[in-house]
């Protein structure tokens, strides 16, 4: 198997000392293993700059989309209502779950490379006054833009909605004051920004909304209150976890405190993206979202003509060492590439040498 860099967004590429973790097995009910656990919980609230006396982290066995599902089942009851804000394919998946769950629900839509607007969202909100709730996804990986945080969480204090952030594209490499904003669920995946591997999702809960939360769960496994109630005890997950990726998980974040924390890990990323976007552009390949809306996690672009073939350009840049993505668009022609993980402006400047060799006819 040959050796390669993921330009994704997530799984990504991770350290050796991040893999190295994942050398060791683990029993789920040693002290030692629940003190990773607890330790891991800690670290989240402080990435958060939440404090144990107002919020609480809870780890989900799963990708990051059973962690969203574990949220909209436990703290959407009957009685509640919440609007879904989408602009992307993971908005819609919200959407998705709603409708299995079967919750009462009602979505605002924007275009796919337009950002939510205030005065809209506060229209739905004055007119409806049985919406209870409000779930967003912070950076929606389907496009790389870049939602408004902020407005979003500004509206739900206003109106008393419960906030719920799908930040798994975006914790731990944009800085996100939790606390602060009063978001009361925010829920991302050891796979992304903090640079784990694949397995678990967590959330991070305002503790008042979430003891609200006993019995309203349609679902066992995915019972956020109860998952709670068991990690919070002794740090035991009740049901078996993944206990190589939680001990990859707690080096990692050991590692994104090494960089400098947040904003350098941010920094990185946005230089990645930045050159990425600059010397794309300069090679004739346009990026779908304009620079204003554009997130630092990951970039679509759209094909430079109509000759362009993705297929033979993904295995082209593969060959080479680095793993792009198709695009998520039904309406045009994309591929996208991620500026997470462990990856650097030379990555960058590599795969863009690459790009130009194909575009200048080496690879077509």
């Amino acid at each position: 198997m040959n050796n390669y860099k993921l330009l994704t967004p997530g799984p990504l590429t991770t350290t050796a000392a991040v893999k190295e973790e994942m050398l060791f097995d683990r029993c789920t009910w040693d002290d030692d293993y629940k003190s990773i656990t607890q330790k891991i919980r800690s670290q989240l609230l402080s990435l958060a700059g939440a404090g144990p006396d107002e919020y609480t982290a809870v780890l989900m066995q799963g990708s990051g989309t059973f962690a969203v599902e574990s949220v909209m089942t436990s703290a959407v009851s009957d009685d509640d209502k919440v609007l879904i804000v989408t602009n992307g394919a993971y908005g819609e998946r919200i959407v998705q779950m709603a409708e299995y769950i079967g919750l009462n629900y009602t979505p605002y839509r924007v275009r796919y490379d337009a950002q939510p607007e205030e005065a809209e969202l506060r229209a739905v909100l004055a007119a409806d006054p049985d919406i209870t709730h409000i779930a967003m996804v912070h950076c929606e990986t389907t496009t790389g833009i870049l939602n408004p945080l902020e407005t979003v969480a500004k509206l739900s204090k206003e109106y008393g909605k419960t906030l719920i952030i799908d930040a798994m594209s975006s914790f731990g490499g944009i800085g996100i004051d939790v606390a602060g904003l009063g978001i009361d669920y925010l829920i991302s995946s050891a796979n992304k920004c903090i640079q784990g591997v694949p397995g678990f999702g967590f959330v991070i809960a305002k503790l008042d909304k979430l003891k609200g939360c006993q019995g309203v769960a349609r679902s066992l496994s995915l019972d956020l209150y109860d998952q709670w109630k068991g990690m919070d005890k002794d740090g035991k997950w009740r049901f078996t976890s993944p206990t190589h990726v939680v001990a990859a998980f707690s080096k990692a974040l050991d590692e994104l405190v090494e960089e400098g924390g947040v904003s350098a890990r941010e920094a990185r990323y946005r230089e990645n993206n930045r050159l990425l976007r600059q010397k794309l552009a300069e090679i004739g390949i346009p990026a779908y979202i304009s620079e204003e809306k554009q997130s630092p996690i990951i970039t679509t672009f759209l094909f430079p003509d109509e000759g362009f073939n993705f297929e033979d350009f993904y295995a082209y840049v593969k060959e080479r060492g680095y793993v792009i993505y198709p695009g998520k668009l039904t309406d045009a022609d994309t591929f996208r590439i991620g500026n997470i993980g462990e990856i650097y402006p030379e990555d960058i400047e590599r795969l863009c040498g690459i790009i130009s060799e194909y575009m200048g006819g080496t690879g077509r």
